[in-house]
């Protein structure tokens, strides 16, 4: 076959596209695992404050599921307890319990008793009691929250009901705090043993008190309230105790006639550890548990109430998006003992930085954010941003240690980047990356043509995603040639991409976008079946080779993929070879070399490709033996006329031969390379002099052509 005429592009390919280096892996991995510890311990800080109070407590979300629930909540429902989960919805658990008999009240009308229970969940107004099977009473109070979801008292009054009848009994042995008040001048006419031991004062001392002298704020009495109980059911009360201390009350309160005067009897439930429990909660829900800083919820409402004033003057808001440099060696080499305090004094380093009314948040492990508005220029930004990096680079002594670390600043400026704060914050992400990969330690202002290229990468990635499931992409197929004799003894399967629209998409374009979103895994077993289904239609004697990407070897199931694929396909192992880079080796993964064993021992080829760029090292000759290694086309380019690129190929020819391994150069265009590697005694050859990467038809074809061939010794199908 004649040489192509001219210079040919460096063929594109699946296995040399750009990859995320290994320890940028590592780094992911670890802030996905500190973040969910930090949420953790949230999660039981919170569970741990509510377990302590006296009524049960629910939270539902806007479903009607399961969040979070106290101690006392599965006390009172301990017939259905075993069905409390998160995530599990309370309509669930109503109908079991329907089923069992739990609720007497619904018997002969199920339906219909859900329905009214669901219809109060998510309308709450008065409180309602709830009968249980075992003779229980249950009072339930329930609101919505701002996202649409319930939080729900549960009290257990049985004792309160069963002794209704006899009101003596009911007052003066219930532990609920009670007051009988005259409704004419409000004074206090009895109080129950609980009420004195809870607010301090003795019965003579109550006696001489009105109802108003307990209260706070001036306020009317709860029974003079909208006589719908609407307005008292949403409302809390505020009471002194004896010593000074402040209360917070749910009250209760049921007219009636006391020593022949008409009076209302007040049940006061003291719900102030509850409220404590909610601010904690609302507390916890908008600031980072670590630094006690902002988290991204409340940044969004404070960047938009920022904007929001922006829109009614000329001043412009920056948002500053600040990046911890090499923090991940920190928690590595000291721990994350010591990573929570330098966390802690960055915050405090930025905050004392900052005016007043700047905004500070921090977002996830190692990433700050700052609002700075009233700006009217971009330099007011950089100045800022300057001094945010050298506040960070002082040293900080934490146990014992000095601790100096840098700090890299993605800045977006409103409204030209962003007119919201989520539009903002994406705007100032993208200049942080860019801030990071031009030069740590400094700062990168957002261009449009950050947000272009992310858009373009987010359009791959759904066409990508689409194409994968549609079985769109191809394997084409590029000639391996025996430098001795010309033949072909296999092919290398490279993934092409026919679009509809923009024809065959480069392999440079998808497969960085495919290995950065995981769809590297499904691509490339897609790949590695049609390979198999290809090659075992091919003469007995030629081999196919399929590139693997480093992320395959992670998801921990290639050995069956593989194994599957030669079951499905019929391919002998022999004649698989699979193609894998120095960089996994990199890793020193135990698995990775576990499973490089597994495969050989299937009987399949390992091939080291791209050999002598970027990392090689004998070493990994060593840590595992390879079948092939594979030449960089780097080295065979203009091959002739570089004296020490002939020098390299000829030390890794003789160390091929040395090892038993068959070494194949890449990237050959011309003639001369051609004669230089049959020169230094190359096994074989692959490139645009022999052949491009063609469809599975055209090979065919160019098999059978060999085999017409195959008779004539000083014939070769390429040369």
């Amino acid at each position: 076959m004649p040489a192509h005429a001219g210079r040919q592009p460096r063929k594109p390919r699946f296995a040399r596209a750009p990859r995320p280096p290994a320890k940028r892996d590592e780094l992911l991995r670890r802030r996905v695992e500190a973040a969910i510890a930090e949420a953790h311990k949230s999660h039981e800080r919170l569970r741990q404050a509510i377990d302590i109070l006296p009524q049960g407590i629910v939270f539902l979300d806007a479903d009607g599921r399961y969040v979070l629930w106290n101690r006392k909540y599965a006390e009172i429902y301990s017939k259905t307890a075993d069905l409390f989960a998160e995530g599990a919805r309370l309509e669930d658990t109503l109908r079991v319990g329907v089923a069992r008999g739990d609720y007497p009240e619904a018997i002969g009308h199920e339906d219909e008793w859900i329905a009214e229970r669901l219809q109060k969940l998510y309308r709450p107004g008065a409180r309602h009691e709830q009968k249980l099977a075992d003779g229980r009473v249950i009072l339930i109070d329930e609101r919505l929250t701002d996202d649409g979801g319930v939080v729900g008292l549960r009290v257990d009054i049985t004792e309160l009901k069963q002794r209704e009848a006899s009101f003596r009994l009911l007052f003066d042995g219930n532990p609920v705090p009670m007051i009988v008040c005259a409704l004419d001048d409000e004074r206090i006419l009895g109080v129950n043993d609980a009420a004195v031991a809870h607010y301090g004062y003795s019965r003579a001392e109550f006696e001489k008190l009105k109802i108003r002298s307990l209260q706070a704020f001036d306020s009317e009495p709860p029974w003079t309230a909208d006589p719908s109980g609407e307005e008292q059911a949403g409302r809390t009360w505020k009471h002194v105790k004896a010593d000074g201390a402040l209360i917070d009350l749910a009250i209760y309160s049921r007219e009636l006639t006391y020593a022949e005067r008409p009076a209302a009897l007040l049940a006061l439930m003291d719900i102030t550890e509850r409220k404590r429990a909610e601010a904690r909660l609302a507390f916890m829900a908008q600031h980072d548990a670590l630094t006690g800083l902002p988290n991204r919820n409340l940044l969004r409402q404070q960047v938009d109430e920022m904007l929001l004033h922006r829109r009614r003057s000329t001043d412009k808001v920056a948002l500053l998006m600040l990046g911890l440099d090499n923090f991940k060696s920190v928690n590595d080499t000291l721990g994350h003992a010591v990573g929570d305090k330098l966390l802690r004094g960055v915050a405090k380093r930025l905050r004392s930085t900052l005016r007043e009314e700047d905004a500070l948040a921090r977002l996830n492990s190692d990433e700050f954010a700052i609002v700075q508005s009233g700006l009217t220029r971009p330099e007011d930004a950089v100045m800022l941003a300057k001094r945010l990096v050298e506040a960070i680079a002082d040293p900080y002594l934490l146990d014992g240690h000095s601790v100096v670390i840098g700090a890299s600043i993605g800045i977006a400026m409103a409204p030209g980047d962003g007119d919201d704060s989520e539009k903002l914050l994406k705007s100032a992400d993208m200049a942080l990356s860019r801030a990071k990969a031009d030069s740590r330690g400094t700062f990168a202002f957002f261009e449009a043509a950050l947000d272009a290229k992310a858009q373009s990468r987010r359009k791959i990635e759904v066409e990508l995603r689409d194409a994968i499931q549609n079985d769109v992409l191809r394997p084409y197929y590029q000639p391996l040639i025996d430098l001795s004799s010309g033949r072909i003894t296999g092919f290398e399967a490279l993934v092409r991409w026919p679009h509809a629209e923009r024809g065959m998409v480069s392999p440079a374009e998808f497969i960085p976008v495919a290995e950065d979103t995981g769809l590297i895994n499904p691509l490339g077993g897609l790949m590695l079946r049609r390979a198999c289904l290809d090659a075992a239609a091919w003469p007995d004697d030629v081999r196919v080779a399929v590139n693997l990407s480093p992320l395959q070897f992670r998801s921990g199931n290639l050995l069956s993929i593989v194994t599957d694929a030669l079951k499905h396909s019929g391919l002998p192992p022999r004649r698989l070879e699979l193609e894998i880079t120095e960089t996994l080796l990199l890793e020193k993964s135990a698995q990775v070399l576990a499973t490089l064993h597994a495969l050989r021992a299937l009987g399949v080829r390992i091939s080291m490709d791209d050999f002598g760029t970027g990392y090689s090292s004998l070493s990994y000759l060593r840590s595992f033996p390879f079948d092939k290694i594979k030449i960089d086309q780097s080295f065979v380019r203009d091959l002739g006329a570089n004296r020490e690129a002939q020098a390299i190929i000829r030390s890794i020819v003789s160390l091929g031969k040395g090892l038993g391994v068959t070494i194949t150069a890449e990237g050959v265009e011309t003639e001369a390379e051609l004669s230089c590697l049959r020169a230094e005694g190359c096994d074989e050859g692959q490139g645009f002099l022999f052949s491009k990467a063609r469809p599975n038809a055209e090979i065919i074809s160019l098999l059978a052509a060999q085999r017409g061939i195959d008779g004539d010794e000083d014939a070769a199908l390429v040369a």
